[in-house]
């Protein structure tokens, strides 16, 4: 399979793009670039790999979009790097060790859970509610939180940072905006583990990822700096609709 075509170059850069800016304003981006590639003839686990390498610059950009709110949180960082890292190594190798056909069974119902999280993340949020930002965190599930929530990011990944920025609402107390920082520092470990994991051992589409990773950097940048002007909940929802139709895709498409 080869991008050939302007259309399809054209039809990468954008999805990047718009990705970059969807995961730093709203979380789920990786859901637009991954049927972007499935539309151009690449298969399930060979989008999955090619997506996440492709998403590790729109996490930098988001992070220097967004680096102010980073102040004061350096014990909060330094506690939950090092686990998300472990979980994305051992999500990783579990794509590369379990056989192709389990992730093509598998991956449909994660597209549609990462959508479904998407839906229900204000919810959810509403239901956690605004606690005390000078209370401590409640690392003794944050920590074992963040790492399965690694393991899925770097098994599959859509829609990650909704997990992770859910995750720390419930058991980090601060505001949400700075927790939004942190989510993109966690979102950038875990896929600098599965860069370096994939580029070893997976079927990384490397044009594509030229197309689409620089695209991700501007789009990150740009989100995290027009994260409050933006309408969040129509890029949610169109992120969310998504989803389901590639989920369903996915559990209609012949083998």
């Amino acid at each position: 399979m080869t991008v050939s075509s302007p259309g399809q170059l054209v039809f990468l850069v954008l999805a990047g793009l718009v990705a970059g800016a969807v995961n730093a304003i709203a979380g789920g981006g990786s859901l637009l670039v991954f049927p972007a590639l499935l539309a151009v003839g690449l298969p399930p686990l060979a989008a999955n790999v090619t997506n996440s390498v492709a998403q590790w610059p729109g996490y930098a950009g988001t992070i220097f979009g967004a680096r102010t709110q980073l102040d004061g949180q350096r014990v909060r960082v330094l506690s939950t790097i090092g686990v998300a890292a472990v979980g994305a190594a051992v999500g990783a190798a579990l794509l590369l060790v379990l056989p192709g056909k389990v992730f093509n069974a598998i991956v449909p119902g994660l597209v549609l859970l990462a959508a479904l999280l998407l839906a229900v993340a204000p919810q959810l949020k509403r239901w956690i509610g605004n606690p005390d930002p000078e209370a401590p965190d409640r690392r003794i599930i944050l920590l074992p939180a963040i790492f399965v929530a690694s393991v899925y990011g770097g098994y599959f990944g859509g829609a990650l940072g909704v997990i992770l920025i859910s995750v720390l609402s419930l058991c980090a107390h601060d505001r949400l905006v700075r927790l939004n920082a942190v989510k993109a520092v966690l979102s950038l470990v875990v896929a600098t583990v599965t860069v370096v994991v994939f580029a070893l051992g997976a079927p990384v589409y490397w044009f594509a990822v030229l197309l689409i990773a620089p695209a991700t950097l501007i789009g990150g940048y740009l989100g995290a700096r027009i994260a409050n002007v933006l309408p969040e909940a129509v890029l949610r929802w169109s992120v969310v609709l998504l989803g389901i139709a590639v989920a369903v895709y996915l559990w209609l498409k012949p083998s």
